[in-house]
């Protein structure tokens, strides 16, 4: 039986730098276009033998800002996956927009296409707090481009907002939530502004200027009040869905599905491989031309790692683990896990139904802390039936896991 395939694609062409954006991302190389695009092409196409095993359920194309890229060039990309390999005609094919770059007839370009999901950057709907962040549009923009997507014949529109932004009130929150459901999207992201290094407001970090780690819980907890009372369902820590519309991609990379990304900074996990392209757009291009390899780091992964990221994924979602689920990838006790959850579901930070646990919204604020704690667990118990000479190595296992900040495990971009 055919096994089903996600493919990402990764554009890092932007016309401006957001101040907290610490993705891989490129501003004035507009020069590389052609050269990238001729690069994807043939990676797609060298990649056919690898795709034929596959059938293609969703594709994501993130970044940077596709809709930067241009129509022309995003039509093309789909056309190299239909011809190299099989697409599902009813899958979920999604592309990143900015309000500033696409317009009504690049989306009716893209819908004839064959995408069918378009994810919007919204941010806030604070013009002067938009313009504090480096976007380069309006809230009006966003408006506008909600209704050219309905009108071009998207059906699956998501909006991407984030909470905790410099100056931003509980009230300035509760406005942009308002006014973005008032679009009636089908799907919200709202995420936590997370302060990196390297970044335009990494300078603020720490500053009043910043909304505190207190507010930002309040902004979240109003947040998943308000979109279930609208009808958003939340089905993963930071985004809501009306019934039907959860992401079928992220849920991909969530419920630990295959998927194969092309393009610099793209990472794949297919057949039981991990590994990751080269994080230079130049570089990748240049190899992919000239029949060198573009991997930048590969690696095997073992039924205990699956099992691990099975409990860090899984608990990211509202659907939770179950003990059966874990057992089937790595067949190890579960009672240290248990006795911790049902700890956790006592002090209000997890649900328990049936066979399964899941956060509750005041647990996810403390998930990562928490997730690194049933790891630890698991790591423990496995040390009980292991030989020694195993321990060493699955106590550094259990450190890698999760020394990750909470955005990495979405993989490619933290926005989707």
């Amino acid at each position: 039986m055919d096994k089903l395939l996600g493919i990402y694609i990764h554009i890092p062409f932007c016309a401006g730098k957001c101040a907290y954006c610490d993705f891989y991302s490129l501003v004035g190389r507009e020069d590389m276009i052609p050269r990238y695009q001729k690069a994807l092409l043939q990676h797609i196409r060298e990649s056919s033998q690898q795709l034929q095993g596959y059938i293609i359920d969703t594709i994501y194309i993130g970044g940077g800002t596709p809709s930067f890229y241009g129509a022309k060039n995003l039509t093309a990309l789909m056309a190299a996956l239909k011809k190299y390999g099989r697409v599902m005609v009813d899958g979920e094919f999604t592309v990143e927009v900015n309000p500033e770059s696409i317009d009504y007839p690049q989306m009716v370009k893209l819908r004839r296409a064959g995408f069918n999901r378009l994810s919007v950057g919204a941010q806030s709907a604070n013009d002067g707090i938009l313009k504090s962040i480096g976007r380069l549009h309006n809230f009006a923009k966003v408006e506008e481009t909600v209704l050219n997507a309905r009108k071009a014949g998207f059906e699956n529109v998501s909006l991407d907002l984030i909470y905790g932004l410099p100056s931003q009130t509980r009230d300035d929150w509760a406005d942009t939530l308002t006014k973005a459901m008032a679009l009636k999207p089908d799907h919200l992201s709202c995420y936590g502004l997370k302060i990196e290094e390297g970044t335009a407001l990494y300078q603020f970090k720490g500053s009043p200027f910043i909304p505190d780690d207190d507010l930002q819980a309040d902004m979240y907890l109003y947040a998943v009040d308000a979109l279930n009372r609208n009808g958003y369902r939340q089905y993963e820590v930071s985004n809501f869905a009306r019934r039907g519309f959860a992401s079928r991609h992220n849920l991909k990379y969530w419920q630990m599905g295959e998927y194969m990304g092309f393009g610099a900074a793209a990472h794949s996990c297919v057949s039981g491989q991990r590994y990751s392209c080269i994080a230079d757009m130049e570089l990748y291009a240049d190899n992919i031309l000239k029949g060198r390899s573009v991997v930048d780091h590969a690696e095997s992964v073992t039924d205990f790692e699956r099992a691990g990221e099975y409990l860090m994924l899984g608990l990211r979602t509202t659907r939770g683990i179950s003990e059966k689920e874990y057992y089937d990838i790595f067949p190890c006790k579960f009672d240290m896990a248990q006795k911790l959850m049902d700890d956790y579901v006592a002090r209000g930070w997890m649900t328990r139904n049936e066979d399964r646990w899941s956060f509750t919204p005041e647990g996810f604020l403390l998930s990562n802390a928490l997730i690194g704690e049933i790891l630890d667990a698991q790591t423990k118990q496995r040390m009980n039936i292991v030989s020694p000479w195993k321990r060493e190595e699955d106590e550094a296992y259990q450190f890698s896991m999760f020394s990750k900040r909470p955005g990495e495990v979405q993989l490619f971009n933290g926005i989707s």
